[in-house]
């Protein structure tokens, strides 16, 4: 999904997908998305456990490499639900918040 789908997506969704960006502490800090919860890419193998497998959930790292492994493993491991941001937060930064910080 890109940044300007799931930007509209957001805003008109009767019920909001889990947001977990993949980064790194550091990244994420620098710059996310409102209602994210941050999990980074090592701890999802065990924070899996923690997440509701039929729940549509977005998964968002910096231009979208990261999150389309872990949409992938989530996929294989039963996940049924999963989105990747394409572009990542680099590419929401760019056409949906022009505030946020490129780095």
């Amino acid at each position: 999904m890109s940044a300007r789908q799931l930007s509209e997506y957001l805003a008109t969704a009767s019920t909001r997908p889990v947001l977990i960006d993949v980064r790194e502490p550091g990244e994420y800090h620098t710059c996310h998305i409102q209602h994210t919860q941050l999990i980074p890419m090592r701890q999802i193998p065990t924070a899996m456990n923690e997440l509701d497998p039929d729940q549509e959930t977005v998964i968002i790292c910096h231009h979208g490499i990261r999150s389309r492994s872990v949409a992938a493993y989530l996929a294989q491991n039963d996940f049924s639900n999963i989105i990747n941001l394409s572009g990542g937060i680099d590419e929401w930064a760019k056409t949906v918040d022009h505030t946020m910080p490129l780095y």
